[in-house]
């Protein structure tokens, strides 16, 4: 059956337990699926197409296998094609009583298999999430600087989301740069705005960071050279940096648990989106967790020279990331 996402709040997945997401509006698919995750309490397991087809017994056993203690579970899929048609139509007869699963597909024309088939089912549940237009950026934009009482006109919001490209997670990483900036008692002026989206038009600061965690020497050295970062850019670099060592020793001190590295970032909160999920997986393979406290002591130390004024930004930030791959890492692609 088909469901339209704004009726997803209606959804009982004590009947409607096998939901199929499609499109290329990434953001609010993974929205709506945390939502359903924190509102039924399920412990998450995911898995790309590729990883289902080169283990179909194991999916099999994933989906039908319970216990008496386990905890009712969601299995999310993702990047599915028709690929998977027969594994989903095999399941129109099951009872998943304990389980629920999202496919979550990138676009699929008429023609696709799946999505035919999750349309006409009177079982199954159909979600099309099509690109977010201006309106609905705008209004994303407007209700998270109002619940912060953050000012701004709406000349201006039209300006960040004209920058986004349509994407809502892109949208969102942006307002929370603006959030951080008027945190620190600055005023969010047009200039400021200018300088603080700047980034989108080239690569993110969270891209430089991630590339710098995985050790991706080059990477990381060629998004410093096209980027002219200010020193606001810098502090935020800083503080955002600091917070992906954070979670990234969340993730180690899991990993050396369970020994389940899908395991440990699937059941990561807040979701860790799939197309992070192999870069993050390379940057838990890359540290210690010794290494990582040291690393965050590091930074704040960069952080309180910068906010005494003492030494310049820009050149800090460069420094600090320069010194960092010619005493710990060798030259990775």
């Amino acid at each position: 059956m088909i469901l339209r996402n704004y009726d997803l709040n209606k959804l009982d997945i004590s009947k409607n337990n096998i939901i199929l997401f499609y499109g290329q509006n990434q953001g609010a698919k993974e929205e709506e699926i945390d939502k359903i995750i924190h509102k039924n309490k399920l412990v998450v397991n995911k898995y790309d197409e590729k990883q289902v087809l080169d283990n179909i017994e194991n999916i099999h056993n994933e989906l039908f296998s319970q216990s008496l203690f386990e905890e009712k579970k969601i299995i999310i899929l993702n990047r599915v094609t028709d690929k998977l048609f027969k594994l989903v139509e095999a399941l129109e007869d099951k009872n998943l009583s304990h389980t629920t699963l999202i496919v979550n597909s990138d676009s699929l024309d008429k023609k696709s298999k799946i999505r035919a088939f999750f349309e006409k089912s009177k079982k199954f549940v159909c979600v099309a999430f099509y690109p977010d237009n201006q309106d609905t950026l705008s209004k994303i934009a407007f209700n998270f600087l109002k619940k912060d009482n953050i000012p701004i006109s709406q000349a201006n919001i039209n300006f960040i989301v004209n920058k986004c490209n349509g994407d809502r997670s892109v949208l969102k990483n942006e307002l929370n740069k603006i959030k951080y900036f008027v945190s620190n008692g600055k005023k969010l002026t047009t200039q400021n705005l200018i300088k603080l989206t700047n980034l989108i038009e080239n690569f993110s600061i969270s891209e430089l960071i991630d590339n710098c965690l995985a050790k991706n020497k080059l990477k990381t050295l060629g998004i410093l050279n096209e980027n002219n970062y200010t020193s606001d850019d810098c502090m935020i670099i800083v503080r955002t940096f600091v917070q992906k060592l954070k979670r990234l020793k969340k993730l180690s001190l899991e990993f050396s648990e369970n020994k389940d590295l899908n395991k440990t970032i699937s059941n990561y909160r807040p979701t860790i989106f799939w197309k992070d999920k192999e870069i993050v997986k390379k940057q838990i393979n890359s540290w210690k967790i010794k290494e990582i406290n040291e690393l965050i002591f590091s930074l704040q130390t960069v952080e309180l020279h910068i906010k005494k004024n003492k030494v310049d930004p820009v050149n800090v930030v460069y420094n600090f990331m320069l010194d960092h791959f010619n005493q710990r890492t060798s030259n990775n692609l």
